[in-house]
């Protein structure tokens, strides 16, 4: 029973993504005694099958290289993994904006049920989920020959990039399915971590504000901490900050070294994304606040007092 890794890239990089799939496929090949396989489907990205193939724990690379796969869209890329998927018994994406558009297509063309944002691994065919907005975790058996899977990369360690030596084997690249069509793409240009990625991770509420005050706040700190910046989803729809900072179960999911929430009430929703944080630390004058509930150290005070004597001390 081998397992296949689909590789999050950008044609240059392995994205950080893929070390904490491989960390979830070693532990199911520990159950099923096989082997982790990394498909890398790209065009021109021979540096990122070199990269997977470092990684420790994997055995081969899948190198397929064509103009469809070009800009990773859902439609060429399911088919590609469609192409291989015969070898394998599991099937991983990362949970992300591109694992989800891809993997569900997966599932529906081998006609198996996905299994979606595992955090742990029980069995081979036995994993937990957080379900209710993370308020509870499932526990979900499928009994499906091919298990189609996205992993929680917040919910693994990410694996060793070097030490490994797997072997790199090449494919041909499937058709255009002509079903969509890449127009363009508009990339944040930002010198801070990457938000799924970082440390640290300081995050603005509604109490801000204003566009203006997000910036004016919260800017000086991350620059500080060396953090990445994050918003609620109120902060988001009030338009203080642009909507690939927010964080929450409709947002992007973290869980940093440390977690600074600044005006943020802490609904369900994002708390979601963010309480598997190392250490929280909240900042909120309303006592009542349900961040508090999930903080590990918790300063009930206005932020706009508490952030600049914060930033005087660091």
């Amino acid at each position: 029973m081998t397992t296949l890794v689909i590789a999050e890239h950008d044609n240059q990089t392995l994205k950080a993504a893929t070390l904490n799939v491989v960390a979830a496929a070693r532990e199911i090949s520990i159950f099923s005694d096989g082997q982790v396989h990394v498909l890398v489907a790209a065009v021109g990205a021979a540096s990122v099958a070199r990269a997977a193939a470092e990684v420790e724990g994997v055995a081969k690379v899948i190198y397929v290289d064509g103009p469809s796969l070009a800009e990773g869209l859902a439609e060429n890329l399911a088919e590609q993994v469609l192409a291989v998927a015969g070898d394998y018994s599991h099937i991983l994406f990362p949970a992300t904006a591109s694992g989800k558009n891809t993997a569900p297509r997966v599932a529906a063309k081998l006609d198996v049920a996905q299994v979606s944002d595992i955090t742990k691994v029980v069995s081979a065919d036995t994993f937990e989920r957080p379900i209710y907005a993370g308020n509870a975790v499932a526990m979900v058996q499928s009994s499906d020959a091919k298990k189609v899977i996205t992993v929680r990369t917040t919910g693994f360690g990410a694996a060793q990039a070097t030490g490994g030596s797997a072997s790199i084997q090449t494919q041909p690249a499937v058709a255009d399915s002509g079903k969509s069509v890449f127009v363009s793409r508009e990339v944040s240009k930002n010198d801070r971590p990457e938000l799924t990625a970082a440390k640290i991770v300081v995050s603005g509420g509604r109490a801000l504000g204003s566009a203006e005050k997000f910036q004016e706040v919260m800017m000086p700190l991350a620059d500080k901490l060396g953090a990445a910046i994050g918003a609620s989803r109120a902060a988001v729809d009030a338009g203080y900050a642009p909507n690939d900072l927010q964080v929450g179960q409709t947002g992007k999911i973290v869980a940093p070294q440390l977690y600074i929430a600044a005006g943020i009430s802490g609904a369900i929703q994002h708390l979601a994304g963010m309480k598997d944080s190392k250490v929280i630390v909240a900042i909120n004058k309303d006592s009542e606040a349900p961040i508090f509930s999930v903080a590990d150290y918790g300063l009930e005070v206005d932020l706009f007092a508490a952030i600049p004597e914060l930033l005087m001390v660091l």
